[in-house]
């Protein structure tokens, strides 16, 4: 899996623009630097697991298409 990058030191500046004390600022980034890179994922990676779970599911439903058709066509044969 591959995680988004954090810019801790302009989250930090952000913060200390606002009024945020350094060490303040600096425990925020920290805390919220390891939540992101521990839990937050790459558009890329998105991509790439969207196109794996379409192709599956492509295969299935053609899979259950041409089973009902087989189940048809030996109904209709049976009749």
């Amino acid at each position: 899996m591959t995680t988004t990058t954090f810019d801790t030191l302009a989250f930090s500046e952000e913060l200390r623009a606002a009024g945020v004390p350094e060490m303040q600022a600096k425990a925020h980034a920290k805390a919220l630097s390891a939540i992101a890179s521990e839990k937050l994922v790459s558009q890329e990676y998105l991509d790439t697991r969207l196109k794996e779970l379409e192709y599956r599911l492509t295969l299935r439903l053609g899979g259950m298409m041409a089973a009902s058709v087989a189940v048809v066509a030996a109904l209709v044969k049976l009749l």
